[in-house]
């Protein structure tokens, strides 16, 4: 189990029964990067990925 598999439980667990907007996890995304500017790589590296999962290119 990697260190951040806690924190994605803890989210699954807490709030695993509700649906929010891509523009909702938009808005949280950008107010974490602006309270921890440390994550902005990390944080654009994970929001270009679920941008693209969909993306038959990049098979």
């Amino acid at each position: 189990m990697y260190f951040t598999d806690r924190g994605i439980e803890e989210l699954v667990e807490r709030r695993g029964e509700e649906e929010v907007s891509l523009l909702w996890l938009g808005e949280r995304l950008r107010e974490f990067v602006d309270l921890n500017p440390e994550f902005e790589i990390p944080i654009e590296r994970l929001a270009t990925w679920l941008a693209r999962l969909d993306d038959e290119d990049d098979e």
